[in-house]
């Protein structure tokens, strides 16, 4: 898919679609991490309807009313409002949604939100009044508040205590495509290759396109991220200079993290600094979708003491174990780079992806099959003698724990019997029944009964 055209996210066109037919305004919330598409999302939902699309930015509030003023009038054919003197957002905002007299719906996007309310706290407050004094109730208007700050998203516009709490008509938190829409960008390629890329990629819409399908996963790597010229060659340094600053301490978190599963001791031993140095930059990264903090999953409440944090963002999982730590031989030959740092290392990282995409399939099975449970997803490990790749806790004391293998398997029987031997340590104190799952790349032949198991082909199918 060298050329871009819209793909997916037909569950969003049609909430949107629906909230814009409604006889009353909408207040819509969208949000999610940078690059997965809210922009696209939302000018392909706009189409030719008539509206105003402003995106916020780290400038003086003076300017970005001027460029707001300036973008309406062009978009709505009124040039009156790019001359108007106007110094506050409630004026600006007020007099131009008044100025649309036409019977169609306006819709107001406000991209960014977030760094027009860090130049003007009182944003929010605006939007609030003007919504419930004059938008509300007069069918006139679909105000689309969009952000990639998901902390800031849901604390800020969100949060009950907040002005605007409690008047959005509907919300979407955008997230990255899942393996089968991933797929949809390559269709040549394997389900293998189809899986390669979406390791890498973390179903990314922008990163997706970066990958060509007339080349190799292997090519495109190349071509990709170790061509200093490349779309993505820098393209994480980018993406955390435009939302953190003091970016040395944070690129050494993450360089850290892309090495494995971390506890904040370890990390702070591996920086040679105090744990409570890095808390901020942990806390932050997580703010922003990029680490997640885990747990051991059991029954029992976990104990703080257990908790480890990890990259959840899947390109920088990459960039930072592969591209980072080698940028001097990668700049000096791009090739001789690749066949002696990164190929040999290739398998395991996508073995540890994997491990994360039996976790996801998983939770998709327990949406077809036990949709009357709640259910829990995650991973167990005890220090470093016992590591559980996937388990499942359901209401119903039913607890699966599953085993995953990326590598070709060399003897069935002998990957059951880890599995067993894995069970066997596993905690249960509920006395749940235990059930047996096993992830593989490629199908097996199982004569065991009571013990199920997922091919990567059976996993792509669950996130149909």
């Amino acid at each position: 898919m060298n050329k871009w055209h819209f793909v997916g996210r037909e569950r969003e066109l049609d909430a949107l679609e629906k909230q814009y037919l409604l006889p009353e305004s909408n207040l819509i919330p969208i949000y999610g991490r940078r690059r997965v598409g809210k922009s696209e999302l939302i000018l392909h939902f706009k189409g030719d309807r008539p509206g105003i699309y402003f995106v916020g930015k780290q400038a003086p509030t003076s300017l970005q009313i001027h460029e707001f003023l300036v973008t309406a009038a062009n978009a709505l054919g009124m040039p009156l409002l790019g001359k108007t003197a106007i110094a506050d957002w409630k004026t600006a905002l007020s007099e131009t949604v008044r100025a649309w007299t036409k019977p169609r719906k306006l819709i107001l996007v406000l991209d960014e939100f977030q760094w027009s309310v860090e130049q003007d706290r009182s944003l929010p407050s605006v939007l609030q009044e003007l919504w419930d004094r004059e938008w509300q109730h007069t069918g006139k208007v679909m105000l689309i508040i969009a952000g990639s700050y998901v902390s800031f998203m849901e604390r800020e516009v969100l949060g009950s205590k907040q002005p605007l709490g409690g008047r959005r008509t509907a919300q979407i938190q955008l997230q990255p495509f899942k393996f089968t829409e991933s797929a949809r960008f390559h269709p040549g390629y394997s389900r293998e290759d189809q899986a390669r890329v979406y390791f890498i990629t973390g179903g990314v819409p922008l990163y997706l396109l970066a990958f060509k399908e007339n080349l190799s996963v292997a090519q495109n790597i190349c071509g990709t991220f170790l061509n200093e010229f490349a779309p993505l060659s820098r393209e994480p340094e980018f993406l955390l200079r435009e939302e953190l600053q003091g970016l040395q301490k944070f690129q050494a978190v993450l360089d850290v993290l892309a090495a494995g599963r971390q506890s904040l001791r370890d990390i702070g031993k591996s920086l040679g600094l105090d744990p409570r140095a890095i808390t901020y930059q942990l806390g932050t990264l997580m703010d922003i979708g990029y680490v997640d903090r885990e747990f051991p999953l059991t029954q029992r409440k976990p104990s703080p003491k257990d908790v480890r944090y990890s990259l959840k963002d899947a390109l920088l999982r990459f960039w930072y174990r592969f591209v980072f730590p080698n940028l001097s031989r990668i700049r000096e030959n791009p090739n001789a780079a690749f066949e002696a740092l990164i190929a040999p290392q290739l398998d395991s990282f996508y073995g540890a992806c994997f491990e994360r995409l039996c976790r996801e399939a998983l939770a998709q099975l327990y949406l077809k099959e036990a949709a009357n449970v709640s259910t829990q997803v995650g991973e167990y490990w005890r220090n470093k003698e016992l590591q559980i790749d996937v388990v499942g806790i359901r209401s119903d004391n039913w607890v699966d724990l599953g085993e995953c293998k990326w590598g070709a398997v060399t003897s069935t029987p002998a990957l059951v019997s880890e599995l067993e031997a894995k069970v066997g340590k596993y905690p249960n104190p509920a006395n749940a029944t235990l059930g047996r799952i096993l992830f593989t790349r490629r199908p097996l032949l199982l004569k065991k009964s009571g013990l199920r198991h997922l091919s990567l082909e059976d996993m792509f199918g669950l996130f149909g």
